[in-house]
């Protein structure tokens, strides 16, 4: 899924296989997954991952974005986006991650203080369970830099991610925005605690 100005998606998978049934309104708790080796699936970005990331970002805004930004009309904005990256990872006050699957660049994330920035995965990771682990490293990672109150902002037509939040404890509040990207969809804040 990409970003275009910190709306996060959801994506998912992990190199095993898993069995997970819950209800749909249920509360995913903050607790540190399982997983095999005890090994991140978060690694940091470097200039070298770039071309992986964004083709995995621009399959991810086609498939997940197309309702809201119709490629006809409103295509991928490559340029834009690698240039922000490419910002990003030289700004010390955003670290910006890999999510890798197998070895492989599965998607994307960075945080910025307090903020959720950016969050996606592959296409083909979606429903696997790779979004919820790296979900979870990430706010351990918030934690870890102190913080305790934390947001990101999501396109409300994005229901796949809007959903994928709210399981896991994010509010939706009535603070909105407008992307700088046409034709300029309206982003939403969601604040989440942490223990």
């Amino acid at each position: 899924m990409p970003h275009i100005e910190g709306k996060a998606g959801p994506g998912a998978r992990t190199s095993m296989p898993l069995t997970v049934v819950r209800p749909s309104d249920q509360v995913f708790p903050f607790t540190a997954p399982q997983k095999a080796f005890n090994m991140s699936v978060l690694q940091p970005l470097t200039p070298a991952d770039l071309e992986t990331l964004m083709a995995v970002q621009r399959e991810g805004a086609i498939a997940g974005l197309g309702h809201i930004f119709p490629q006809e009309t409103h295509p991928f904005p490559e340029q834009q986006v690698l240039d922000g990256w490419k910002r990003e990872i030289a700004d010390p006050g955003v670290d910006c991650f890999v999510i890798k699957d197998a070895g492989r660049v599965a998607g994307f994330a960075a945080t910025r203080a307090d903020e959720l920035l950016h969050f996606g995965t592959a296409v083909s990771t979606w429903g696997s369970g790779l979004a919820g682990l790296a979900h979870t490293e990430l706010l351990e990672h918030l934690r870890a830099r102190g913080h305790r109150e934390i947001f990101l902002r999501v396109f409300d037509e994005n229901t796949r991610a809007t959903r994928f939040y709210l399981r896991r404890g994010w509010v939706r509040t009535d603070t909105t925005t407008r992307t700088t990207f046409p034709p300029h969809p309206t982003l939403r804040r969601y604040e989440r605690r942490l223990p």
